[in-house]
């Protein structure tokens, strides 16, 4: 295994440990909202108080983890691209190799700080691979034939040889293939942690908790 390939997998192995205490912190949160529970039964206001702050704290530093993890997984991919294309430059090799302590430490700011330093690292990355896609592409236009398909009437009617392939429409079909996959990709899907910022944004107020 090469360094940069050790340097990799120690960006994916933290990426795994940045979800583990986001669901640490998951449970912390479920402990501290016992707490309040047994507190308020026992009349302990100050108490509840408190445990409800620590509940806060414990949902929004998930939330934290679960981002940052996302996060350093999607340079651990562009990292392994620049790899796969032997893209790796001096700078980004410096940046990757100063890494491993502060992957070690789980520390939030200086992780964010260590991806905004590869996510500079990227920007030259990303020109280099728009101009070999337009490069590819260019070549895939001049060497692929055009194919030209025979045109099915309104009667019904069509070329001899294109009647070998079987085909049967339905009557009044006039949606394409291309106007369905556009349906298909307006779909998105909300993230795991923009779902949890939503729902626990306000939840442990103490007033809610009595």
């Amino acid at each position: 295994m090469s360094n940069m390939e050790k340097h990799l997998f120690n960006l994916k192995f933290a990426a795994k440990e940045l979800q583990r205490n986001s669901r640490k912190c998951d449970k912390e949160e479920k402990s501290e909202k016992t707490k309040v529970k047994q507190a308020i039964q026992k009349g302990n206001m100050e108490a509840a108080r408190i445990h409800a702050e620590n509940a806060i704290r414990q949902k929004h530093q998930s939330i934290n983890f679960l981002r940052m993890s996302a996060r350093v997984d999607a340079v651990a991919s562009r990292v392994q691209t620049a790899v796969t294309m032997n893209q790796v430059s001096k700078s980004m090799s410096g940046v990757v190799k100063s890494m491993d302590a502060t992957l070690k430490s789980m520390n939030l700011e200086k992780i964010s700080a260590l991806m905004d330093k590869f996510e500079k690292q990227f920007e030259t990355l990303d020109v280099q691979t728009a101009q070999m896609e337009d490069t590819m592409s260019s070549t895939t236009t001049l060497t692929t034939p055009q194919v030209t398909l025979p045109v099915i009437s309104q009667e019904g009617n069509t070329p001899e040889p294109f009647l070998d392939l079987n085909l049967e429409l339905p009557a009044g079909q006039t949606s394409s293939l291309a106007s369905s996959v556009a349906s298909a990709e307006q779909v998105r899907y909300p993230s795991r942690a923009g779902r949890y910022e939503q729902k626990y944004l306000s939840q442990y107020t103490f007033e809610n908790l009595r």
